[in-house]
Formats: C-alpha cells, structure tokens, sequence
C-alpha cells in the first residue's frame, strides 16, 4: 500500500472518538468519522431521560489522555458527559473528520481493490482502506411486544427516545423494567408526576451510590495541577478491581458486597413486605449491579406502586397484569434495554467470497480479541463481541481496541497486505473465552449478556488488565 491507508470509523461515540483521537496522534490524517445522527454521543446522545447519569465514576469514565478537571460530581449527569466528549472532538481536531448524517446501510469487501465500500442511506459510495464499526452494543433500544400496545392513547416511547417536551406533572406514568434506565428514570420523576407506576420482572441487584458534589476550589485545583486527577482515577480502578473479583468469584469479595446489598435494603426499605418484593431472587452480578442510593426509596414513597405481576396486555388507558388488574396511566415509558447481542444490526456487511457477516453470525456474534473475524479482512471492530465489563469503564476497553488498531494501520501503511484473522486463532479464542464464559455467574439466568440460546456475547470473561495486556501488541503471525 503506497499511500497512508484511508480509515472509515462508523459511529462517534466514545469507541469512535478514541480510534479516530488515537490515529490522529500516530499521524494518519485520512480517517472519516460517520455518524448517522445530528450530533456526536451515542448512548449519551439517545439517553436523555430524566436522571439519566453516568453509573461508573467519572475519573475512570474518561479517556486517560484527557481527564476532565471540570466534573461536576463522582456521577456527572448525561449532559455532562456529552459535553466532555463534544469537547474532545475539538480538542483533538477531529471536526474535520466527522461527518455527522451519514448513515452506512452497508459495507462490503472489494476482493479486486482490496478495499471496503461502503453505502449510506443517501446512495453515496464511501471507500476505505480500513473498516472500524464502533456502533455500540447499547444503540438498539428493545420495545416488548405486548398485545394491545399500539392501542394506548398516550404517549409511549422507550427510555432511550425520550420527548424532551413531555410533561409530568399531574399524570400517571407507568414504567416497564427495573434495569439501569429504570432505576433513574423513576427517582427523578416521583413527586413531579401525580403517580408512578413500576412493573418489575425481576428484582435488580443493587449497592449504594457513592456519589458526591465536586466543589469549586477542587475543580480549579484540578485545573492548576491536572496531575492531582491521578489518585482519584487510581482510587477508582482499585474500586473495580475490587467488584470485578467478586463477580469472578472471589468468594470473599462476592460476600461482602452481598452484605453491602442487604443492608441497604434494610436500611432503606422499612416495609417487610416491600423489602421482600424487591430482594433479588437470582445470583448476584448475573444481571448488571446497578449502583444506586435513590431507587429504594422511590419505591418506598407513597405516590409510587411497584407491580410485580406479568404484564399480559396494554389497554387504550393502562397496562392489564396476569391477576385481571388493569393499572390506568397517561403516560408509557418501557425501560427496557438494547438489543445488545445484535451487532451491528441494521447494517448489512459482506466479508470475502461474498459472505454476509449474519450468515457467519448465526449462532452468536465471535471476533478475535472482539475485534477481528475471519473472512473479514481489514475490519476491526469497537466494542464488538466479549468485550463488555460488567464492573468497570468500558472506555478503558475502547482506548485498548483504540492502540491495537493503530497498530493494524501502522502495518498496512508499511505495506502489509490486508489483514484477516486465521480462522484456526479465532475458533481457539473463542473456545478459550466461552470455556472461561460457561462457569461464570452470566450463565446463571437470562440476561441481555447472552443470546437466545444461552452463549454469552457481550461480557469479557477476565479483568480489565487481562484485556488491555492481550492486546498490547499485534501479533503478526495471528493474520494470513
């Protein structure tokens, strides 16, 4: 390859954003950032609901290149940290490099040019040399099929299309699910809406919050002397090295944060019947631990009902439970999560020999490293499969994908042929990974971590540092 290779970023979330910052500082300049809304974000941009804020503490939800003296709390609130990554966009100088809707309907492998082409909505052809699909494993929200649905007369969206011009005040809202969207949504609009109404499948597990203001002379300290950040983000990575052990099963680390979960029902729950209703009946971290100081208290108000029988259909003026009960409500909201397992669907992509990637999908998304699979040559994904966490920063996931795929196009401007993933060192990652997978807690109920046949897509088997250690270097011999 004579010229620097051309590199197509679909997405400007913070996957996108960390390859295309991460390329720019190596020096290659011929990076498109596509982005099929308005503005950049992601999930920070869909989730605008209320409460909507950040569940890992904000010195480790941050690139370790651009740490943020200006977080207003531990927790910053979701426009915070779109405002964060908006600024990094600039400080970084990758305006020129966004193209903000443009939305890839597919991408497919020219075998002649050896190159992608890739198509969007508006009929325009975009060519790369590299594809980086950074779309996300949290940008599909799922809305049940529930009989009846489309006959409720008020409005009813999901928690990531939220109506900023939707007002509360004086209504009854009923709220579907209790996972992480649920769990703020409905601490932030008790006492404004007239009542609120949540129907719940299963009880989360949850831990207090340890969230608290950052004052002003703190944030000008940080300002001063940035290097002062650093004990705060150290303190945080021990924090999720901590979590992470139990949900591995450190045994010690798993009782205690067991106990922690029980005395915070307790103490906030004073109601016996209550507190049995929303205690888990499923092992613990085998659902996402939602951190939160807020939730149990929002069920214990008076103005707050907590459903806990099967929905079995919506009626033009409420929700009807599997008991005959109709719940009336003005307003439906479904909490209910993403198609996480689903990646990169809408998108078609078309590999080597004319092979749809849904076909070698099949039976569940795999990628070497949650990057790379065979057939697909020169295309590396962002947050692909197996590389969510579930106790700490995803962003620190990104940054690795990020300097591995430096690396790719480092190679291939040194004139490197394209690069495909060995079948034969894929197959053996993914045995490694879903042996690992098969006696971890993730496979103890269903959640949005595995497919409907059970495999576990989403999560990463180890911590962190395995993750970002194993992919410090290329290894060449890894690529035919």
């Amino acid at each position: 390859m004579t010229a620097p290779p051309r590199v197509a970023i679909i997405g400007a979330g913070f996957g996108g954003v960390a390859v295309a910052v991460g390329l720019r500082q190596a020096g290659f300049t011929d990076v498109v950032l596509l982005e099929k809304a308005d503005r950049i974000g992601g999930v920070w941009r869909d989730n605008a609901y209320p409460g909507c804020a950040c569940d890992v503490p904000a010195p480790l939800y941050s690139y370790s290149f651009a740490p943020n003296p200006g977080w207003s709390r531990r927790f910053p609130p979701h426009g915070e940290i779109l405002a964060y990554l908006d600024r990094c966009v600039t400080r970084f100088g990758l305006r020129d490099n966004l193209r903000l809707g443009t939305e890839v309907t597919d991408a497919t492998w020219d075998a002649g040019d050896r190159r992608w082409r890739l198509r969007t909505a508006a009929g325009e052809e975009i060519v790369a040399d590299v594809l980086v699909p950074a779309v996300g494993q949290l940008s599909r929200p799922i809305v049940p099929e529930i009989p009846g649905a489309e006959l409720f007369r008020g409005p009813a969206m999901h928690t990531a299309r939220w109506d900023p011009a939707l007002r509360l005040e004086g209504r009854r809202v009923a709220v579907v699910g209790t996972g992480a969207s649920a769990i703020q949504l409905v601490p932030a609009i008790a006492g404004r809406a007239e009542r609120v109404i949540v129907f719940q499948r299963s009880a989360p597990w949850t831990l207090p919050k340890p969230d608290r203001r950052y004052g002003r002379l703190r944030r000008a300290a940080y300002r001063r002397l940035p290097a002062l950040m650093a004990p705060s983000r150290a303190g945080t990575w021990a924090m999720s090295v901590f979590t992470g052990a139990a949900l591995l099963g450190n045994r010690a680390a798993a009782a205690s944060l067991r106990a922690a979960s029980r005395a915070q029902r307790r103490w906030q729950v004073r109601d016996p019947r209550l507190r049995a209703r929303v205690t888990p009946g499923e092992p613990m971290g085998c659902k996402r631990v939602l951190f939160t100081s807020s939730w149990l208290p929002a069920l214990a108000r008076p103005d707050v009902d907590l459903v806990t029988e099967k929905i079995v259909g919506v009626t033009p003026d409420g929700i009807r439970t599997a008991d005959g009960v109709e719940h009336a409500c003005d307003v439906l909201v479904y909490g209910t999560g993403f198609a996480a397992t689903e990646f990169l669907v809408p998108m078609a992509v078309t590999g080597r020999d004319g092979v749809p990637l849904e076909r070698v999908w099949r039976d569940g998304a795999f990628a070497y490293l949650g990057m790379a699979v065979p057939g697909f040559p020169n295309m590396f994904l962002v947050y692909g499969p197996n590389t969510n966490t579930g106790n700490t920063s995803v962003v620190y996931f990104h940054e690795a994908q990020a300097r591995y795929i430096v690396q790719v196009v480092r190679m291939l401007a040194a004139g490197a042929a394209p690069l495909e993933v060995r079948p034969e060192v894929a197959a053996a990652y993914d045995a490694e990974l879903q042996g690992r997978l098969a006696g971890s807690v993730w496979t103890a109920c269903q959640s949005w971590y595995r497919n409907a046949s059970g495999r576990v897509v989403t999560n990463w088997p180890g911590m962190a540092g395995e993750y970002r250690r194993r992919t410090a270097r290329l290894r060449p011999a890894d690529f035919g």
